[in-house]
């Protein structure tokens, strides 16, 4: 996918592990690692919120695209 999730590069920075972003913002722990790892297929902009929020930071900071090849709906990459 081209959207890439860089929350784990933020969550460094600022410290921070996921147990404690996962209380702060109201998510299950494994619900921010399937974040974190891009296996999702959206965010809540109100999540997105909260974790700018918690770690003072834009969701450019946690996101951004890189071009690349399409994978078919339901396809899994390799």
């Amino acid at each position: 996918m081209p959207i890439v999730v860089t929350l784990d590069l933020m969550l460094a920075r600022r410290k921070m592990r996921s147990r404690e972003l996962a209380e702060r913002i109201g998510i299950t722990e494994a619900n921010l690692s399937l974040l974190k790892s891009g296996k999702v297929r959206g965010v809540r902009f109100e999540t997105l919120a909260r974790i700018c929020e918690v770690l003072d930071c834009q969701p450019g900071d946690l996101l951004s695209y890189e071009a690349g090849p399409e994978l078919p709906d339901g396809a899994d990459e390799a």
